[in-house]
């Protein structure tokens, strides 16, 4: 049986990579093998792949058969390529130096195609990544003004809440307030009754005064009267008495002069009673 070049499958369930290996046909796929090749690793993209050129080239040289998989990973790197200009110079179609030149051609344009794949790679990431960064933002604005919402309307919910307690407190208050007033309107509306009784009381206690002064003073008035009547009877009598004296001066001797003199000497005392009597 020829020697194949295939790939012997390493690594865990779902994240599969390969050694590419030179191995007998009859040997199990993942069992003794003569020589490891390279690594190819399709969990990556591009696919990652590291090639041992001189010793794969060596075993097609040799008659190695490759399967499917390592025929294209060959193909990538290059390799088949590669043995076809050998065979053009071996045929003398042209020279190793025109192989040469032709092969760096052909790996330069490879690696071009190779390079833009990574960059278009890259630049759809980059879109990729931009794009779930502006569904993302719309999300987040949504959700933002979502949440301002609820939170306004929290906010409102609370604000009117507030209100209806401190209405309710307001209302609590001038119930209170009133309930408070009514003892103070009835002791109001009691307080004059007291105060027309005590006012009744003391009007009643001021008239008492009065009415004994009123009482008394016309006893004082009569016992002035009494002393006035007896003092005027006084002068009368004196005046009686002075008249038999006045008839009687002839006899005596007296002058109309010394007569003068005696009633002008009671006359004044006469006005000086009355006016006592007045003030009194």
């Amino acid at each position: 049986m020829p020697v194949k070049l295939r790939l012997a499958r390493h690594g865990r369930k779902k994240f599969a990579f390969y050694h590419i290996v030179a191995a007998d046909g009859r040997a199990p796929r993942d069992g003794k093998f003569i020589e490891k090749l390279g690594i190819y690793n399709p969990n990556t993209n591009p696919a990652t792949i590291e090639l041992d050129f001189e010793k794969s080239l060596n075993w097609l040289e040799k008659g190695a058969q490759p399967t499917d998989t390592v025929r294209a990973i060959l193909s990538y790197k290059g390799v088949l390529m590669k043995r076809h200009l050998l065979g053009g110079v071996r045929k003398g179609a042209f020279s190793e130096e025109e192989a040469e030149k032709r092969f760096a051609a052909w790996l330069k344009e490879k690696e071009g195609k190779i390079q833009a794949k990574k960059d278009g790679l890259e630049k759809a990431k980059e879109e990729d990544l931009k794009q779930r960064i502006e569904a993302e933002s719309k999300i987040s604005e949504a959700r933002a003004t979502d949440i301002l919402k609820k939170r306004t309307e929290l906010a409102d919910a609370a604000d009117k809440a507030a209100m209806a307690a401190v209405s309710e407190a307001a209302e609590e208050t001038s119930e209170a307030v009133g309930e408070a007033e009514k003892p103070a309107e009835a002791a109001v509306a009691d307080a004059p009754e007291a105060g027309s009784e005590t006012a009744v009381e003391e009007s009643e206690e001021a008239e008492k005064p009065a009415e004994i002064t009123a009482a008394d003073e016309p006893e004082a008035g009569s016992e002035t009267a009494v002393e006035e009547s007896e003092e005027t009877e006084k002068p009368t009598e004196a005046t009686s008495a002075e008249t038999p004296a006045a008839e009687a001066e002839p006899e005596t001797g007296e002058t109309d002069s010394t007569k003068a003199e005696k009633t002008s000497g009671e006359e004044p005392q006469d006005s000086g009673k009355k006016e006592a009597k007045k003030t009194e």
